[in-house]
């Protein structure tokens, strides 16, 4: 079963030309083709994050299959939801899933067959305008994380990387996250700094600790810890913040912000 585009004319552009053409701005000219085994990027609407994912993708050459995790906003489905068939549709184009990559992580990483998890959710949706502009045929795996002790992140992400050195394939891993949600601009940046810091130095233990003992509303910190499992695993060095925004930047409204930060892991 297909997976229909939930949030096209909300998010971002619903006529196909028009989204091209967006994705093209935010990306801008004579984009990398360097490798990188996973990025964080944001999620909410192109207008307010569309510029730091763009910025993101803009660094890295996108391969023929990528692997994105992202939060469940929603509530529905299984905690650890996996789509392994069928296809993710965006105005003018589809997404197929990488039926055997999704099938071997399913079963490696002990995550549910379970498509109301993704019915409803954006943040991995808008991911994939950005994923098809740099390679119009990648294939997708998609992973749908709600709240999961460290434990279950850590077996996952293990999984995760066991699973790329086994298929012997050039994959990218996303992780899909906003950061800090309706603060202040200058509260906002302080403590999605600390998240960042445990992000550049590729702590998923110290990310995970220090999201909940400081109360940081990042959403998607469950799969960025998960990525960042995975990357050190597979050899990640660095991770380099790209950009880091906020709502108020373009509403104007800095009492209350959401703040995005783009990072590339190598």
């Amino acid at each position: 079963m297909d997976r229909p585009a939930a949030v096209a004319g909300m998010f971002y552009p619903g006529d196909a030309k028009d989204l091209r053409a967006e994705v093209e701005r935010l990306i801008g000219p004579a984009p990398s083709e360097e490798h990188a085994i996973a990025v964080v990027a944001p999620h909410a609407g192109y207008a307010y994050s569309g510029a730091v994912a763009g910025a993101v993708y803009r660094e890295v050459r996108v391969p023929t299959a990528a692997i994105v995790l992202c939060p469940n906003h929603t509530g529905d489905g299984a905690r650890a939801a996996i789509m392994s068939s069928g296809s993710w549709h965006i105005p003018g184009r589809s997404v197929p899933v990488d039926k055997r990559l999704a099938e071997e992580l399913r079963d490696a990483a002990g995550l549910t067959e379970d498509r109301l998890a993704h019915a409803r959710e954006h943040s991995l949706e808008v991911q994939l305008p950005f994923l098809m502009y740099r390679n119009p045929s990648v294939r997708l795996v998609p992973v749908c994380l709600a709240q999961l002790p460290f434990e279950s992140c850590a077996r996952i992400g293990n999984a995760l990387a066991d699973v790329v050195s086994r298929h012997g394939r050039d994959l990218l891993l996303v992780a899909s996250t906003d950061m800090s949600h309706y603060l202040s601009a200058d509260a906002a940046r302080e403590k999605d700094q600390l998240a960042m810091d445990r992000i550049a130095a590729l702590d998923p233990e110290g990310l995970y600790s220090t999201v909940l003992e400081r109360d940081i509303s990042m959403c998607g910190f469950i799969a960025t810890v998960v990525v960042l499992v995975a990357s050190k695993a597979l050899g990640a060095t660095t991770a380099r913040l790209v950009r880091y925004a906020n709502s108020g930047d373009v509403s104007g409204d800095t009492a209350h912000v959401v703040g995005y930060a783009g990072f590339v892991i190598r």
